[in-house]
């Protein structure tokens, strides 16, 4: 816990409280959660879909990923009382604010990394 009169937490505070950037981070900043909503926004997915399309990603990481998107509102989870037991994965209306920001860090990044390669 920091002081409340450090300079740090006078800085954590901004950035937190003030900074839109960081607000914007806070929803995207993670490692995984532009390629998971990314993945999301496409249409309802199952936990096994994100897997396959995202192999690299730990299960523990992908559940985190998930729980902390779902806590956000970003995503939203149904699940249907079937046998065997169906979760599906959908974006929330809140969440789709944000793909216009998803939007623009693709389109900047396949433009630079075309221009690096070069």
């Amino acid at each position: 816990m920091r002081k409340l009169t450090s300079t740090n937490f006078e800085n954590e505070k901004f950035l937190e409280y003030d900074c839109p950037f960081m607000t914007t981070l806070r929803f995207i900043g993670k490692r995984w959660k532009p390629a998971v909503l990314w993945k999301i926004n496409e249409g309802v997915v199952r936990y096994n879909q994100l897997k396959k399309v995202l192999p690299y990603i730990s299960d523990k990481m992908l559940s985190n990923t998930i729980s902390e998107m779902e806590a956000d509102g970003i995503i939203e989870k149904t699940i249907y009382k079937e046998v065997p037991l169906r979760i599906e994965y959908s974006i929330t209306e809140f969440g789709k604010t944000i793909i216009p920001v998803l939007e623009a860090m693709n389109n900047w990044g396949t433009e630079t990394k075309e221009l690096i390669q070069k």
